[in-house]
C-alpha cells in the first residue's frame, strides 16, 4: 500500500466541536479502560480483555501506538472543544481477515445521539482517504446495531457482504467506499 506522506506531525485533528488526537498511555488508560467495559460497547464491539488500568494501557501502547507510528493514523481519542471532555474514539485500522482498513468508533452513552461519532468519522474518513490517499475504507458492522449501520451508510460506504472474522463466530456485516 503506497501511503501519502503525512502532512500533521502530531497527528491531532479538529472539528467543529471535537479535537481528535491519538492516545496516551499515561492520560488515557484510565478512559479506555472504563469505555472498553461498558455494556454497549463488549456487545456491539466486543470484549477486548482490558481488565485493568495496567490492560487499557497496554493495549494503547501494543495496539493504538504501532499502528500510528508505522502508518501515521490510527484511533483517536474524542475530546470536546467546549468542556474538555473524553467522549469516545475514533479510527481506521488495520483488521486482521480484512483487506481494507476499516473505520470504528466508539462513544460512552452519554454522549450518543448528540452527531459526535458523524463528526468524528467524518473526519477520519477524509484523514484516510485525502491525506493518506487510500484508495478504499471499509467498516464492520453487527447486524443489531442498527444505529451504526445508518452512521456507516450516512458516510458514503455500502453494503458489500457478511464476513466474519478469524478467531470470532459472530457474522458482520461488511461496508465499503464504493
Amino acid at each position: 500500500m503506497s501511503l501519502k506522506k503525512h502532512p500533521n506531525a502530531d497527528n491531532t485533528y479538529e472539528t467543529e466541536r471535537l479535537i481528535l488526537r491519538p492516545m496516551s498511555p499515561a492520560e488515557d488508560r484510565d478512559f479506555i479502560f472504563e469505555l472498553y467495559n461498558r455494556p454497549k460497547f463488549v456487545q456491539y464491539i466486543g470484549n477486548r480483555n482490558v481488565n485493568s488500568i495496567q490492560d487499557a494501557e497496554n493495549y494503547i501502547l501494543n495496539r493504538f501506538a504501532p499502528q500510528i507510528e508505522r502508518l501515521g493514523f490510527g484511533n483517536y481519542l474524542l475530546v470536546t472543544k467546549e468542556g474538555n471532555e473524553k467522549v469516545g474514539a475514533v479510527g481506521i485500522f488495520e483488521r486482521e481477515g480484512l483487506d481494507v482498513v476499516d473505520i470504528g468508533y466508539s462513544l460512552l452513552e452519554e454522549y450518543e445521539g448528540m452527531g459526535y461519532a458523524f463528526e468524528a468519522a467524518k473526519k477520519v474518513k477524509s484523514i484516510g482517504m485525502d491525506e493518506f490517499g487510500l484508495p478504499k475504507i471499509s467498516a464492520i458492522v453487527s447486524k443489531d446495531n442498527l444505529p451504526s449501520q445508518k452512521l456507516i451508510e450516512k458516510l458514503g460506504l455500502k453494503f458489500q457482504k457478511y464476513v466474519t472474522l478469524p478467531g470470532e463466530e459472530e457474522e458482520l456485516l461488511y461496508y465499503e467506499t464504493e
